[in-house]
This record gives structure tokens, C-alpha cells and sequence, in this order.
């Protein structure tokens, strides 16, 4: 009698928790900076595709055909993920001038220091290039250059669409 594989159980990377865990590893890396929803959304969807960025490392998740829609579930997500890291002191959030912006809490550091497995390990690194490659940038660079991929993927969308035969 052949052995029956055990089911496998479909993972999931974009849930509340793990685009939590995505931005304690941005803030980390980022620390002391702070960022607002917008840019944590536009860092979140970024640094799991990192290889779409010019000299970016593999992309830790797999293209995706339909892009753009996902922006703006993805601000939702991010936005559930910094709440539930928020109430374990991983993320503080704090009002400023600007608005309400997020920073790495006071137990981030020992947080990120405990993740080991190899997928989490990394979300790290990636999070410590992205920082490390977008912090020459001024706001208004890095939201001129969210804005090229938006219609990047806009034309993609479009394209996807026009050849599955959608009018």
C-alpha cells in the first residue's frame, strides 16, 4: 500500500500578521525614522518584490499577472498588521506634524533578533537593502518613483486585460 502525503495546508504571506511582521523588519531597519501608512504600504508591497527594482535582490514572492488592484487591499492589511504589532509594543505610533507616523517600539530589536527560519531571516535582509537603497531619497523622490510603478503595473493591468480579451 503506497503512503499517503499528509495535506499540505496553504500558506499565506500577505495576512495582517505577516505585513505586521514585514513592517517591524522595515522600521528596525529603518530606526529611529519613522514612515506614514502610505510609505510603509508602498515598503511593504516593495520589499517582497525587490526584484523588480533596478539591482534589487530575488523577489521573495513569486510575480503576480494582476498588480495593481492589490495596492489598495495591501494598504488595508498593512494597516491591520501595524495595529496587532502595535498592541505587543513592536511598532509605536506617534502624531506628528506631518500625521500619524509609525517607528520600531521598544521590543523590535529583541523581536527581530529572535526570528530564525530562513524565509523571516530574509524579510530581514531585504527590509536592511530596501532601507539601505531608497534612503538617499526624499519623499517626493521615492513617491515620484511609487508613482512610475503604479503605472507601470496600470499598463500591465491593462495589457493583461486586452489579452484575455476584457473590453
Amino acid at each position: 500500500m503506497d503512503a499517503i502525503e499528509p495535506s499540505r495546508r496553504q500558506v499565506t504571506f500577505n495576512g495582517p500578521l505577516e505585513a505586521g511582521i514585514r513592517a517591524v523588519a522595515l522600521l528596525g531597519a529603518a530606526y529611529p525614522k519613522a514612515f506614514d501608512l502610505q510609505r510603509l504600504t508602498a515598503l511593504d508591497y516593495l520589499l517582497v518584490r525587490t526584484k523588480t527594482i533596478e539591482g534589487g535582490p530575488e523577489s521573495l514572492h513569486p510575480p503576480t499577472p494582476l498588480r495593481s488592484p492589490e495596492a489598495e487591499v495591501r494598504r488595508h492589511i498593512v494597516h491591520q498588521g501595524l495595529v496587532l504589532m502595535m498592541s505587543r509594543d513592536l511598532i509605536e505610533q506617534e502624531a506628528r506634524q506631518a500625521g500619524l507616523m509609525y517607528v520600531a517600539g521598544e521590543n523590535a530589536a529583541a523581536f527581530l533578533d529572535a526570528l530564525r527560519s530562513p524565509y523571516l531571516l530574509k524579510v530581514k535582509d531585504r527590509a536592511h537593502w530596501l532601507i539601505g537603497h531608497f534612503s538617499g531619497y526624499t519623499d517626493a523622490e521615492f513617491n515620484a518613483i511609487i508613482r512610475r510603478y503604479f503605472e507601470d503595473w496600470i499598463i500591465e493591468f491593462q495589457e493583461f486585460e486586452r489579452s484575455i480579451g476584457v473590453s
